[in-house]
């Protein structure tokens, strides 16, 4: 069973880096995106129609290379938790956690007993199909599991500090656009509601010694990140950061087209 890299420093209060994935399945985006920096990666079921085969493919072909899998699930069940563990997920991003209660059941669901109830199938795709001890085996895999909880309704901004307080969740991520719609302000994030609620959740983390979760492509604001209470830092996603990249480049080649012509 692998360590957890990224577990340890957000636990030993340190920040960690990595990229969201939602468009691009291919073999090679784990990989490109290691290479490019990133420290895990989170592989989304809950907006994208990735299957499970998708999800699967994703982590195997990551495997080579030292990046910890994340997965959204779409929904907080034990059928979609529990198999995107068995395919290789070494964490969790819970959506739409509205309660305490929620997300000891997602934890729930992930850790093999006394701990949990997940099921028990070894020498398969997450332990690298290799044969070893169960004991050992379900104990590095509790011990390893990094979960992520999403802060998006008024509902989970008011439980957030019982959230925050659970054992077993390292982070709380705020999902901006689903929680600017849900306080009635869609898109505003400027707007005072907004940043009082981000405010409660970076609290409610710094209280209980979690991580407090960024996400964005604003690469600035990423960096100063840290200054302002969040250690765990996404770069999100590799669909817009391919556009971004790309009007980037067409618009400074336009730029000197139209100079030229100008001259």
């Amino acid at each position: 069973m692998r360590d957890n890299p990224v577990k340890k420093r957000l636990s030993a209060g340190g920040v960690s880096m990595g990229v969201m994935c939602m468009e691009f399945a291919t073999t090679g985006i784990g990989r490109l995106s290691a290479e490019a920096g990133a420290e895990f990666a989170v592989f989304d079921m809950e907006h994208t129609g990735w299957s499970l085969e998708t999800i699967k493919m994703l982590i195997a072909t990551s495997r080579s290379v030292d990046l910890v899998p994340i997965v959204r699930p779409p929904v907080t069940d034990y059928h979609h938790i529990a198999h995107a563990m068995d395919v290789g997920a070494m964490g969790l991003l819970i959506p739409l956690v509205n309660s305490e209660e929620q997300i000891r059941y997602a934890i729930e669901c992930a850790l093999y007993p006394p701990l949990g109830k997940r099921g028990c199938a070894f020498a398969m795709s997450h332990d690298d199909y290799k044969a070893g001890d169960q004991g050992e085996k379900t104990r590095r895999a509790n011990e390893n599991l990094l979960v992520v909880a999403q802060i998006e309704t008024i509902e989970g901004l008011a439980d957030v500090d019982a959230i925050a307080a659970v054992a077993g969740v390292d982070a709380l991520w705020i999902g901006q656009f689903d929680l600017t719609t849900s306080l009635g302000i869609p898109g505003q994030f400027d707007h005072p509601k907004f940043t009082d609620a981000v405010k409660r959740v970076v609290d409610a983390c710094h209280k209980h010694g979690k991580a407090a979760t960024l996400a964005g492509l604003d690469v600035a604001e990423l960096a100063a990140g840290p200054a302002n209470g969040f250690r765990m830092l996404v770069y999100l996603a590799d669909l817009w950061i391919y556009q971004q990249a790309l009007r980037r480049c067409f618009g400074t080649i336009r730029g000197a087209l139209g100079k030229d012509a100008a001259s």
